[in-house]
């Protein structure tokens, strides 16, 4: 991994030592790099998620390039379409008629009607200030019997939301409003079921109510549905505005309910869920001894190899590093260029472990990191395996469905097997949407 050896000197250096880090910029900004980890879902893969949906994007050619090769990789050309935008559409006044015959002529050659279309717009119509509620009007009133939904493929507005962000609140503004059924909840903004297996889930199946999820839905009216749940739960911090925003339309309560590795907001986000659905409070105990001894068993087999992580495994990373050197591990490395909701796990690194190194995985100084010699490292998350060139790493994205004590203990023994056996980083890495039920090569 890149040291500060030979004298060498950085402009802007892509390492630091986590006590020396500011909270507020934890990196200067600059000429950015991406690493080759594609894992991480982008708003393609997010829109297929919308059951019997139908995508076109209206951009240009390069970036249709880039659209065209995910869609291909899902095996799913026949959901996506999509319109050309030309350097004589930004003058020549036809920059809203354009997208609406466009639009209109995929439609019309589609074998079937979609009852929903997503419009991804781009850069170029921000810039050029077409009129978005022009396009949707006339769209809606040419065919009524389809929902007409405005998206954004922007990622020059790095200032307001997130294309991820931006995508869920669009994706979910589709939802009508549904008397309320106090038996139903809703999982909102995930890009993966939530698993089975975790105490949350098992808590609202076990109270008799009918969880719903998009990933569950097989057809628009099932996600239409979605609108009668009485308690929307989000705990990525992506689905945060998705579903405040769909709760106040609906009526429905909303809870966050932060995927976290603190036991104790563990114990909050139960209680506050308990309270809500108007149940008894589960007794957590036998989730927090199995999630001990998963990670004490970890602890043994791997002992005391160096492990990195990554902000693309988990949204929590320094939460996670700080649980983990809490209870023995050797974290050395913390691949993150910002902190988000963990940022008071952050300040007790800084005071309690203030030598672990932290990495940006955007700093174009990091483009050489993968062919440096290296120690052996256990990895959590692509990015780290990538730049530690090791292929005992746990391939996991925005916490692969993890959740609570559960998702605590599968992680523990994910990176025992992380450690036990090796991967082909360079081939696993490649594939993009880790986890796309949608994606026929994973």
């Amino acid at each position: 991994m890149l040291k500060a050896v030979g004298g060498v000197k950085y402009e802007k250096p892509p390492f630091i030592r986590l006590g020396d880090a500011d909270i507020r910029e934890l990196f200067p900004s600059g000429l950015e790099y991406n690493a080759p980890a594609r894992g991480v879902w982008n708003i393609v893969h997010m829109g297929v998620l919308v059951p019997e949906s139908h995508q076109v994007y209206v951009c240009a050619q390069g970036c249709l390039r880039g659209v065209a090769l995910t869609v291909a990789e899902t095996d799913q050309m026949d959901r996506l379409s999509w319109v050309s935008l030309s350097e004589e559409d930004m003058f020549d006044g036809t920059l809203e008629s354009d997208v609406v015959d466009g639009v209109a002529e995929v439609i019309e050659k589609l074998s079937h009607r979609p009852p929903v279309v997503l419009i991804f717009l781009s850069c170029m119509h921000l810039f050029a200030g077409a009129d978005y509620e022009v396009i949707l009007d006339q769209l809606r009133a040419k065919y009524p019997d389809i929902d007409f939904i405005d998206c954004y493929m922007t990622p020059t507005m790095r200032e307001t939301f997130s294309p991820v962000v931006w995508l869920n609140k669009r994706m979910y503004s589709l939802i009508k409003p549904l008397p309320l059924d106090k038996k139903s909840v809703s999982i909102i903004g995930c890009d993966r079921a939530t698993d089975e297996n975790s105490e949350l889930v098992k808590l609202i199946r076990d109270s008799g109510l009918t969880l719903r999820d998009i990933n569950y839905c097989k057809t628009y009216g099932e996600f239409q549905r979605m609108g009668s749940s009485a308690v929307n739960i989000s705990y990525l911090p992506t689905a945060f505005a998705a579903s405040q925003e769909l709760s106040q339309r609906t009526g429905a309560s909303a809870l966050h309910l932060p995927n976290a590795f603190d036991y104790n907001i563990l114990k909050e986000n139960y209680q506050k869920l308990c309270e809500t659905l108007c149940i008894d409070v589960l007794d957590l105990s036998e989730y927090e001894c199995k999630a001990d001894e998963a990670l004490k068993k970890t602890l043994a087999a791997v002992g005391s190899i160096p492990i990195a992580i990554d902000y693309t495994a988990v949204t929590r990373p320094f939460e996670l590093v700080y649980m983990l050197s809490e209870k023995g591990f050797n974290v050395r490395y913390i691949i993150s260029d910002e902190v988000g909701e963990d940022a008071q796990p952050f300040n007790r690194l800084k005071e309690k472990y203030p030598d672990i190194m932290l990495y940006s995985s955007d700093n174009v100084n990091m483009f050489n990191a993968a062919d440096e010699p290296n120690d052996p490292v256990l990895a959590i998350g692509q990015k780290a395996a990538w730049f530690f060139s090791t292929d005992n790493f746990v391939d996991i994205v925005s916490n692969g469905g993890l959740y609570g004590f559960e998702g605590i203990a599968s992680l523990a023994e994910l990176m025992t097997d992380a450690f036990l056996n090796k991967k082909d980083r360079r081939t696993v890495i490649q594939q993009k949407g880790w986890g796309c039920s949608c994606n026929a090569q994973i």
